[in-house]
């Protein structure tokens, strides 16, 4: 199933709210941040396991690289405030 069928009703919601872009990259970062979250418990799991060794480094890439994208998508966002606000008549 793909982004746009699985996530269907929070897009439309988060796209009529703040635009089509905006709106698809605030779904990015929700989906991110579960993944994040996932990634989290599974390396508190790991540690558990493997009786408080460090997390294995396959998740700590996976948590870094979910982290990265976050902060990618939510510039992106930030970005295209600032043009929307840069492109508002000023008021007199």
């Amino acid at each position: 199933m793909s982004a746009f069928q699985e996530h269907a009703e929070t897009l439309e919601k988060h796209e009529f709210m703040m635009g089509t872009a905006r709106g698809r990259l605030a779904v990015s970062m929700d989906i991110l941040t579960d993944a994040l979250v996932l990634a989290g418990q599974h390396g508190v799991y790991m540690q558990t396991v493997t009786k408080g060794r460090s997390i294995p480094r396959d998740v700590q890439m996976m948590i870094t690289g979910i982290e990265q994208a976050k902060e990618l998508v939510y510039s992106v966002m930030e970005e295209l405030k600032r043009e929307k606000e840069a492109s508002r008549p000023a008021n007199s």
